[in-house]
């Protein structure tokens, strides 16, 4: 039908449309090429390259030529790294068709390398890495930050309790002096200058797993909310009434009556929020943020699914207020519907792991947070071990005049983290991965085992073994078990209790030791169990979970992580390498590779941790 109409026009016509069409595609040969120019959207799984200065805008990008003479003057090579070649198809003339199926497929993955890892950060070059190594290292002690002396001594004394040689690390020496209102450097003084006088102040604190974050942004808070206090008519004149109250019931005690009087000014209105992907999660910064609370003399609550509903009523309208809150985004979002005057007065909100709380799972519930807390919103902060670049373009187009921190050693796994690889495929475990998880952990035990000491006690090793299904963490588990391996597979369907008791132990820093007497009788009980004759490992705890566990929690008493499945993407690299080496202790990861796992993927992870690079 199409070759019908198409003889039908006139021979004239025809061919004065076919020299007109040439005539345009000699001329301006780059509109016919225009539909082809359109861009791919960035991954949610991609980590940014432009994680401290931005992604460029379009009218900031000057590297693409207008027109058939845009490269005639060009002084500088456009050549971009990150375009590569396509090789030569091969010649397959006298082969038959499956040898050229072969050699096209073969010439497609050296094309697409596995998710390209092994190249440094773009935005941080080696001269501004210096300048900010060089800019902080004069900075020492805590004692040099404008924190108020009660902040500062509830670090040393609470947070920092125990330690011997006590540093802020990089992200701490970049971050406290910045919330204090500090400019970072030249550059953000002048964006600084520039921004609207009534904007508020955003920060993206973006820094390595493990290198304290949290009192990062804990430190200054509490410093603003202690110095706001103190300026607050409506507090003082509480404070007035309540004193007054006090004298006139002549030393009767405040609990018996304090029910009954008027409610705190701050009584379901908190002043600082902070937003956390998990549960777990709330319990441990809501355990640093109370460490300090109780010497700088602040109301700290928080907000978990694991709270029953009379626990969650008494932290949000307690009579005495409420100062921090710190919930996850599904809890405090419901209660904002029914209440939306609880984010009224919110002046400082923290969404920490912002990369998950973007994502889609939370971007929802975070995104109303945030537009309801903006009306009082006096700082924004974000921060997160991973800033991928759908983020990072979000953050360019909702948030502009956002200061960015980053360490130079962002998106990088720690260099005192090890990565040892397990190859399952070959002899003895010949496919068999459990065999090979098991073998490890038992490898490991022994060794620990040598270096105990004889004075009755034996040293607890804690390792963690991450999957990609939470299906499988279970099998893992009871595989373990089977194998006198203490071991207990974390997802939501395991009880409450039990996965706190385990988180403690790992979060903890003391040693953990049991006597010889308490291991025989769990050997006694496992070959009651399993059948006489089975072996018992006394000396380790193993905890088998998903990326719940990967996201944020301070397992400071790990040292080995196990990787049971590779990996999906760089993300899930960083965050479960990250659970081992925390605040400058050395830590192992072994990698367990199978028959349908991608080995280049882990060769370029392997090297670009040795070389000390970012995982991008």
């Amino acid at each position: 039908m199409w070759r019908t109409a198409r003889d039908s026009v006139c021979l004239i016509c025809r061919s004065a449309a076919v020299s007109r069409k040439a005539v345009l595609e000699s001329a301006q040969p780059w509109i016919t090429r225009r539909s082809f120019a359109t861009r791919e959207r960035p991954s949610r799984m991609v980590l940014s390259n432009t994680v401290a200065t931005g992604p460029r805008s379009r009218s900031q990008d000057r590297d693409r030529p207008e027109g058939p003479w845009g490269n005639t003057n060009r002084t500088v090579a456009n050549i971009d790294p990150r375009r590569r070649r396509e090789p030569p198809r091969p010649s397959v003339r006298g082969r038959n068709a499956k040898d050229k199926e072969e050699q096209d497929k073969n010439a497609i993955e050296d094309r697409f390398k596995a998710l390209k890892m092994q190249r440094a950060l773009i935005s941080i070059p080696y001269r501004e890495r210096m300048l900010v190594k060089a800019r902080i290292s004069d900075i020492v002690s805590f004692d040099q930050f404008q924190l108020l002396p009660v902040v500062k001594e509830a670090i040393f004394n609470e947070v920092l309790k125990g330690l011997e040689d006590i540093k802020p690390t990089p992200v701490q020496k970049l971050a406290i002096p910045a919330l204090l209102g500090q400019p970072l450097s030249r550059a953000h003084a002048i964006a600084r200058a520039k921004k609207p006088t009534k904007q508020r102040d955003e920060y993206l604190l973006a820094a390595e797993t493990g290198s304290g974050k949290t009192l990062a942004y804990l430190a200054p808070t509490i410093h603003h909310l202690k110095v706001e206090e103190t300026k607050d008519e409506a507090v003082a004149a509480y404070n007035e009434r309540l004193e007054a109250e006090k004298q006139r019931r002549e030393g009767e005690p405040v609990s018996e009556w304090i029910d009954d009087f008027e409610p705190h000014p701050y009584t379901a209105r908190p002043r600082a929020i902070v937003l956390v992907p998990t549960a777990e999660l709330v319990d441990q910064v809501l355990a640093v943020a109370k460490s300090m609370s109780h010497v700088v003399k602040l109301k700290v609550r928080g907000l978990s699914a694991k709270y029953s509903v009379q626990k969650i009523q008494r932290n949000v309208y307690s009579h005495g207020g409420i100062d921090m809150l710190v919930s996850t985004p599904h809890l405090l979002a419901s209660l904002a519907k029914r209440d939306p005057n609880i984010l009224s007065r919110v002046r400082h909100l923290i969404i920490d792991e912002a990369d998950s709380l973007f994502d889609r799972s939370f971007s929802p519930e975070t995104s109303e947070i945030v537009d309801r807390s903006i009306p009082s919103l006096r700082q924004l902060i974000l921060c997160s071990a991973t800033i991928p670049r759908r983020l990072d373009n979000y953050l360019a187009e909702n948030f502009p005049y956002i200061n960015r921190i980053a360490t130079p050693n962002v998106h990088a796994i720690p260099r005192r983290v090890q990565l040892g690889v397990i190859d399952c495929s070959k002899d003895p475990y010949r496919g068999n991965k459990l065999l090979a998880c098991a073998d490890a952990i038992w490898t490991i035990g022994k060794e620990a085992a040598v270096h105990e000491t004889s004075d009755g006690l034996i040293d607890v090793k804690r390792l963690m073994v991450f999957v990609n299904e939470r299906e499988t963490t279970q099998e893992v588990a009871d595989y373990l078990k089977s194998k006198g391996i203490e071991a207990i597979a974390l997802h939501r369907d395991t009880p409450e209790q039990r996965q706190s008791e385990w988180l403690e132990y790992f979060r903890s820093n003391e040693p953990l030791q049991i006597t010889k007497e308490e291991a025989e009788k769990r050997k006694a009980a496992v070959q009651a169990r399993l059948g006489p004759g089975k072996r018992y490992l006394p000396n380790v705890r193993v905890i088998v979970a998903t990326d719940l566990a990967s996201r944020g929690i301070d397992t400071l008493a790990v040292r080995t992580v196990i990787l049971y499945d590779v990996p999906h993407t760089t993300i899930d690299f960083i965050h479960r390498l990250g659970r081992a080496g925390r605040m400058n202790r050395r830590g192992r990861g072994i990698v367990l590779v199978g028959d349908g796992d991608r080995r280049d993927v882990v060769a370029d992870v392997k090297e670009a941790m040795f070389m000390g690079q970012a995982l991008i």
